[in-house]
C-alpha cells in the first residue's frame, strides 16, 4: 500500500534560514550523508511527447507523477530512478537502481534492459518510454542542506543555488555550465513528514503566508532553459519530430 508522506515548500531569504537554522539546532540532527554540512544533488528530469509532467504542475491537477534519475556529488556511487507521485499536498516516492552502464542505455534510447528487470518500477518506465515516448527534459542541480527530526518522522531539508546544467545529459560531468534559475537571495525550504508535525516543528516554520506550494524546480529550471529547445521538449531525429 501506498504510503503518502505530507510535504510543504517554502521560499524563504537567507537571513531568515540562518534564523531558522539555529533554533532547529537543539532539536534537530543533520543528516548523516552531509559530510560538509551539504550535498549536491542532480536529477535528470524526463517528460513525454505531450510534456505532461511540465503542464499537469502548471495547471494544478491534483494527482501527477514525473520521472527522474538522480545522483549526488555528481558521483555514480548511487543512481537511483525515481517516480515522485503527488497528491495535493502529499507525496509518494519510490526509487529503482541503476548501473552506470544502465543509464548511459536510457540515453542512447536503448530500453529493452528496463523490461527485463525485476524492479516493477523499472518495467513501467520502459511502458512509458516506448509508449508515451518518455525523454530527458533538463538537468536540475541545487545544493541541500538536510536536517532529521526523529518524532513524527520529520526532514527540513534547505535547498541553495537551485540551476539548470545545460550542454548535455551527461550526469556525471561536473564541468557541464549552469543557469541560475532563482533569485541569488532566496532559497527553497521543503519539510516532509509522515505521522505528524510536532510543535516545535510548527513554530519553526515560516508564515503561513509565504507558504510556496507551487514551488517545482523542475518547471523552474524548465522554464530557464526553454530556449534551448524552442518551446518543444524534446527532438527526436528519427521520428522528425
Amino acid at each position: 500500500m501506498e504510503k503518502y508522506r505530507h510535504e510543504l515548500k517554502y521560499l524563504i531569504s537567507y537571513p531568515e534560514y540562518e534564523g531558522i537554522r539555529r533554533r532547529m539546532l537543539p532539536y534537530f540532527s543533520l543528516d548523516d550523508h552531509a559530510k560538509d554540512g551539504e550535498y549536491v544533488i542532480r536529477s535528470l528530469y524526463f517528460d513525454d511527447l505531450r510534456g505532461s509532467a511540465y503542464e499537469e504542475k502548471e495547471d494544478g491537477i491534483f494527482f501527477r507523477k514525473k520521472y527522474r534519475i538522480r545522483i549526488y556529488n555528481y558521483s555514480d556511487s548511487s543512481i537511483k530512478l525515481e517516480r515522485k507521485k503527488k497528491q495535493d499536498k502529499y507525496i509518494y516516492k519510490e526509487s529503482a537502481n541503476l548501473t552506470r552502464e544502465e543509464f548511459e542505455k536510457i540515453l542512447e534510447g536503448d530500453y529493452e534492459f528496463l523490461l527485463k528487470s525485476d524492479q516493477k518500477l523499472l518495467q513501467e518506465f520502459y511502458i512509458e518510454c516506448i509508449c508515451n515516448m518518455m525523454r530527458p527534459r533538463v538537468i536540475v542541480d541545487y545544493n541541500r542542506t538536510p536536517f532529521i527530526l526523529d518524532e513524527g518522522t520529520v526532514r527540513v531539508t534547505f535547498d541553495k543555488a537551485v540551476r539548470a546544467a545545460v550542454g548535455g545529459y551527461d550526469i556525471f560531468d561536473s564541468e557541464l555550465p549552469a543557469l541560475s534559475a532563482m533569485d541569488t537571495d532566496k532559497l527553497i525550504m521543503e519539510v516532509k513528514y509522515t505521522e505528524y508535525l510536532p510543535q516545535v516543528v510548527r513554530e519553526l516554520l515560516p508564515p503561513r503566508s509565504s507558504e510556496f506550494v507551487n514551488a517545482s524546480k523542475y518547471v523552474i529550471c524548465c522554464d530557464r532553459t526553454k530556449y534551448l529547445h524552442e518551446n518543444e521538449y524534446y527532438v527526436d531525429d528519427k521520428l522528425n519530430l
